[in-house]
């Protein structure tokens, strides 16, 4: 499902918007309209005015013919967008042969469309455009109309001068391309990974919710179960004495198990709600409780996993988020993937934290992992072990940052790290809470008459 949507939104996503487009070529055609009717009429230059302005007319021609014949929603693909950013490269090039070539000042706004297509198109098109415009200021340099001056002389600027100005141009577009291209892929792989745990969270949402569906139905099936039990009672008391052995045995199995029916429900719409320890139903846990949650669909996979549970105190206890469990069981789904034979888990608490650290005797963290921990789409798999096209972000790196962001939200910190223990190798993954953040909003029940904390309602929000 994650592989689909990521697939589905990630092209869409950054396909460049024919308004927008069509926007920012009317802004630079009004700047050059501005420079040509300036320096022809504000400083006197000579300028060939009809060529540089039928020059100009090209570019607003094609501009009402998009506007006119596509929709302004309407998202370019990425070879169209690649021509008309090639074609304003030759239109300012244009230009540029009949201003004096590189000698103009202007001619540093080749970086522009350069710059555009390094934040929305693939980086071989920017690298095409690049060229081009690299090629084209290499022509200008050579071949250019005199740059206009005032009527009464003529200026030459030194071929060393012109020369700076091309390798201006030429650092300037791979510089400019490749921080834009870097700084617009980063932003992307953010949103998509954000997207992927906004996903995470809405599925992970719909399973905590079955305590209210369940509620609802048991308030639902609760009407009938009453007349099943009064009809059950009234064909007893009518037949009585008279009855055969045998609809006596099924009135009286009837009504047992109508009365378990009942319990069932009852405990289905207290779920919601504290007993009379204080606790919620299927929403307060202990550490150890759920630390065994974690490990229980691991048992039956083939590597040993070994629980080690080491405190000083009562047992914490915490309220259950299925954002936490997910972030915890990818943590140790990833531990027994790539563990040789055995995998530990050491629970500690003390009173002033909780810790979860998990082991194994794998490989360990390859070096890019650790020195960008916890940045989307940095992954320790190959692309080809990802053979699960339902796991989410799998083979993409976007798990641990999935988990990192879903434990970091509870007041947790999660650092990675290698075994460096004589004779030993493998990961190592520590999770640490402040106690007082972990067990916050839950009173556990010895404590009660020494603090004074209000107990939880079913409304208050779950930290863990």
């Amino acid at each position: 499902m994650m592989e689909a949507a990521h697939k589905t939104l990630t092209p869409t996503g950054r396909h460049l918007r024919l308004d927008t487009f069509v926007r920012l070529r009317w802004l630079a055609l009004t700047g050059q309209s501005a420079a040509v009717v300036g320096a022809q009429f504000g400083l006197g230059l000579n300028l060939p005015f009809g060529w540089c302005f039928l020059v100009i007319a090209t570019s607003c021609w094609l501009n009402l013919a998009l506007r006119i014949r596509f929709p302004a929603s309407y998202r370019l693909s990425d070879d169209s967008a690649a021509l008309l950013l090639a074609f304003d490269i030759v239109q300012l090039a244009g230009l540029l042969f009949l201003t004096g070539g590189l000698q103009n000042p202007f001619s540093l706004l080749f970086l522009a469309p350069v710059l555009i297509s390094a934040t929305a198109l693939p980086p071989e098109r920017t690298l095409a455009l690049g060229l081009l415009a690299v090629g084209l200021a290499t022509l200008l340099a050579l071949v250019h109309r005199p740059l206009p001056w005032f009527a009464d002389g003529r200026i030459e600027l030194p071929f060393l001068y012109v020369s700076g100005v091309w390798t201006a141009i030429l650092l300037g577009t791979a510089f400019t391309g490749v921080y834009a291209w870097r700084v617009a892929e980063e932003t992307r792989q953010l949103a998509r990974a954000l997207a992927a745990t906004e996903l995470v969270l809405a599925r992970e949402q719909h399973l905590s919710q079955l305590d209210g569906l369940a509620a609802a139905a048991a308030h639902e099936l609760g009407t009938p179960l009453g007349t099943i039990m009064l009809v059950a009672k009234e064909l007893d008391r009518q037949l009585g004495p008279t009855a055969s052995p045998a609809i006596a045995e099924d009135l009286s199995l009837l009504r047992d198990q109508v009365d378990r029916c009942r319990g069932i429900l009852s405990k289905l719409t207290s779920m919601g709600e504290e007993n009379e320890e204080g606790e919620t139903f299927l929403q307060t846990v202990t550490f150890g409780h759920l630390v065994e949650e974690l490990v229980a669909p691991q048992r039956a996979l083939g590597v040993a996993v070994e629980v080690v549970r080491q405190g000083d105190g009562p047992e914490p206890v915490c309220r259950r988020n299925p954002g936490v469990m997910f972030g915890l069981a990818n943590i140790l789904d990833n531990a027994v993937d790539f563990a040789e034979s055995r995998v530990v888990l050491e629970a500690g608490w003390d009173a002033e934290r909780v810790t979860l650290t998990v082991r194994d005797d794998g490989p360990g963290f390859p070096s890019e992992v650790l020195l960008r921990a916890g940045e989307p789409y940095v992954t320790t798999r190959n692309r080809d072990r990802s053979q699960n096209p339902d796991e989410v972000g799998g083979g993409l790196g976007l798990g641990l940052f999935i988990a990192k962001t879903l434990i970091e939200r509870s007041g947790a910190q999660l650092l990675l790290s290698n075994i460096t223990e004589v004779g030993q190798h493998g990961a190592l993954v520590r999770v640490t809470w402040a106690r007082h953040f972990f067990e916050r909003e839950v009173i556990v029940p010895h404590r009660v008459a020494h603090n004074s904390l209000r107990p939880l309602t079913e409304r208050d929000a779950a930290p863990i």
